[in-house]
């Protein structure tokens, strides 16, 4: 059974950058479509970017042009660079993951890592 677990949210000001990881355990994820969410407060969760499981990338458009999403296969880990973050920005990160080629229903998650984007 894989098992994600996200690391790297913290607080940090408008217009700076974090780069979130996910390290997947348990499986190699070679052969998984990867993806990350967010959901702030009194949101509903929606997806932020995925990555199939050959290395096809998507970013929703809200973030395309500062968010960057990418996989390293030996490491079993996801990250996710973002750049010129914005107030609207800040919500919880949650990792996802399912066995196939694209990520449709994930049906793996991660517990979330915060991202809070605040002077």
């Amino acid at each position: 059974q894989v098992q994600l677990v996200e690391s790297g949210g913290r607080l940090v000001q408008p217009g700076g950058s974090l780069r979130l990881s996910c390290v997947a355990s348990g499986r190699t994820i070679s052969n998984y479509a990867m993806g990350w969410y967010r959901q702030a407060p009194g949101k509903q969760r929606e997806l932020v970017a995925t990555i199939t499981s050959n290395g096809m990338t998507a970013h929703t458009d809200s973030v395309k042009g500062r968010f960057t999403i990418s996989k390293d296969n030996a490491k079993n880990t996801v990250y996710l660079q973002m750049n010129s973050l914005k107030s609207e920005d800040t919500a919880t990160y949650y990792c996802a993951a399912k066995r196939a080629p694209v990520l449709f229903q994930p049906d793996l998650w991660g517990q979330g890592t915060q991202v809070t984007v605040s002077s």
